[in-house]
């Protein structure tokens, strides 16, 4: 190579050697400090534009599994007003299965007619009181609920179920005209306790189903979920040991670029030697 003093080739290439390692350092040490592989598009566009997607997906995933517990809930606070319902046509068949002997006579029957008469009451209080952010669900004024339950725009991401056919008021259920006034009628009202009994299992068996499949959509939701940041995090996440590594490689060049570049800088001090 000849001795110059316009162009000192060695150290132009030095230079660029530096300038690249300079580059491959900043690019590790930023993965580091944000622990993303991709940072920008220039990493890797198309990874950042799946993980983008992905991200989308797992958003909306986590959502609907939101949606699942609280079609859950729902069904909870049904329930929770159905077993009432159920405790209190209970009581109403001991009461009738006390009239109907006659053990008692016609003043302690009037006794039980009085809490016969406040159960039905009640039956249909909570049927009216039972409601889910404003819905009734007990009286048979319900509505059809549309549950989103996974992330996409499809039928299979839905689930439908109707509260309109959950009524329990006393009348519904045939318990509202009973009387325990004498042992024939407290006869006639077992009979009518039983049938409510029987009307009364259908729903509460419907509604306990209906939880069953709602913890179960949420299990899946949640291995999905899962699942599915493990995917984004194998595109978007940084390996912390390798690039740690290219940092400490890059500082280790960086050094010897510098060395050699002042090295290379003292070139044309041989020219104004061979000139004096």
């Amino acid at each position: 190579m000849p001795i110059s003093l316009l162009s000192n080739q060695a150290a132009l290439n030095a230079r660029r050697h530096m300038e690249e390692t300079n580059r491959v350092q900043s690019d590790a040490i930023e993965r580091l400090a944000s622990g993303k592989r991709i940072n920008k598009s220039g990493d890797d566009a198309a990874g950042l534009a799946i993980s983008s997607v992905m991200e989308g997906k797992i958003r909306s995933i986590a959502q609907a599994r939101r949606n699942a517990q609280e079609a859950l809930s729902l069904m909870q606070v049904a329930e929770g007003g159905m077993n009432e319902v159920s405790n209190l046509v209970t009581r109403l068949r001991e009461l009738a299965i006390q009239a109907a002997s006659d053990t008692i006579g016609d003043k302690e029957r009037q006794m039980l007619e009085l809490e016969n008469r406040q159960i039905q009451q009640e039956v249909d209080r909570l049927a009216n009181a039972t409601e889910y952010f404003g819905t009734n669900l007990l009286n048979g004024s319900g509505k059809n609920f549309t549950f989103q339950i996974g992330p996409d725009n499809s039928d299979a991401n839905r689930l439908e179920y109707s509260t309109s056919n959950l009524d329990l008021r006393a009348s519904s259920l045939g318990v509202d005209g009973i009387s325990l006034t004498d042992s024939g009628s407290a006869l006639s009202a077992l009979e009518s306790v039983d049938n409510a009994i029987t009307k009364l299992n259908v729903p509460r068996a419907e509604v306990g189903a209906m939880q069953t499949r709602l913890q179960s959509i949420t299990n899946n939701l949640f291995i999905y979920e899962e699942n599915m940041s493990a995917a984004k995090g194998r595109i978007l996440d940084a390996d912390i040991a390798q690039e740690t590594a290219k940092a400490v490689q890059g500082a280790v060049l960086q050094k010897a670029g510098a060395a050699v570049l002042a090295q290379a800088n003292t070139a044309p001090a041989l020219a104004l030697k061979l000139i004096e």
